[in-house]
């Protein structure tokens, strides 16, 4: 079994494990299933864990943790890293840290390892997913973010970060920010690179993770089109890869931790087979010249009436 190597985590001085469990899966619902898998990932190794409170898999999570330290297959929870998110509709000053609390009851647990802010973006109190565009509403951030700093102080959570931001959005964050993010949790694969941010958040000590590193296949808007690659499907033959583990390892090469989502035991197992091989010069470069497109253009956040009122804005150009 491949031990997964270990990540500076931001400028904290802690540290996350480079290949994390996803648990979303839509429809959004913890499940028997779930848990199973997230059982059989504790056996092979995975220690780092992601979910958010949109998932609706925190309790599933909780009771994965719970059973796996009852059963022995790991010591403490002091050997996990987990990660939730704070929906939008508590991303509001006063809402923020009883979310927290929220979570961490549905987790079972005392503190998380990193908190995130989920998008950039609010919604009316009291709505969940899917939602009506006409209660979306900006984000105060610098308010959202003093609330996030207050559940690190509380030690709810270790370190707090977010997801989905923007060079631009990351610069307003900073602006006001005592406590930096640790993370930008964002879409990265080989179709979709984001060199311009990895550059920047490398400049400002803030990590990344990378979300949908094989284009978010099974989710709401995920497609095949980063499976289906001609590039990647011909280094994999060459390698005597998946075209999965290529992806895989070639997001890990960008020095970013990986996010993998598998109900599959064969593919559970198949995903930690990352870590002691590399990629040839020639075939990064390969994989360097694919051209370019968002998956993910957060088609659910733009309205007319709403704060974003295209994919332009949300992403701020990086499209």
């Amino acid at each position: 079994m491949e031990r997964i190597p270990i990540l500076a985590l931001g400028s904290t001085g802690k540290t996350i494990p480079a290949l994390g469990f996803g648990t979303a899966a839509y429809p959004f619902a913890g499940s028997e299933t779930a848990k199973g898998s997230i059982l059989e990932a504790f056996k092979l190794g995975y220690r780092h864990f992601d979910s958010a409170a949109l998932y609706n898999t925190e309790q599933t999570l909780g009771q994965a943790i719970s059973e796996a330290i009852s059963l022995g297959i790991i010591k403490s929870r002091d050997e996990l890293f987990i990660t939730s998110k704070l929906w939008i509709s508590d991303a509001h000053k006063d809402l923020v840290v009883p979310a927290v609390k929220n979570s961490l009851r549905n987790l079972m647990l005392d503190y998380l390892d990193l908190n995130l802010i989920h998008f950039p973006i609010s919604l009316k109190p009291g709505q969940i997913f899917p939602f009506s565009k006409e209660n979306l509403l900006p984000m105060d951030i610098k308010s959202v973010w003093e609330a996030m700093e207050e559940c690190q102080k509380l030690g709810l959570t270790k370190s707090i970060g977010v997801s989905n931001f923007s060079c631009k959005k990351l610069e307003i964050l900073l602006s006001t920010a005592k406590i930096p993010p640790a993370v930008n949790q964002v879409e990265i694969n080989p179709l979709w690179q984001q060199k311009n941010l990895r550059d920047f958040c490398k400049e400002k000590g803030i990590s990344i993770t990378a979300y949908s590193p094989l284009g978010g296949k099974g989710t709401i808007w995920g497609t095949n089109r980063v499976l289906d690659c001609e590039v990647l499907k011909e280094i994999a033959e060459n390698k005597g890869k998946t075209i999965a583990q290529v992806c895989l390892r070639w997001v890990y090469e960008q020095g970013v931790s990986v996010l993998v989502k598998s109900f599959n035991k064969k593919r559970i197992e198949e995903n930690l087979g990352i870590f002691e091989w590399k990629l040839s010069p020639d075939e990064l470069k390969k994989i360097d010249q694919i051209p370019q497109q968002r998956g993910y253009d957060a088609y659910h956040f733009i309205s007319d009436q709403g704060p974003y009122k295209s994919v332009q804005e949300f992403w701020d150009g990086e499209i």
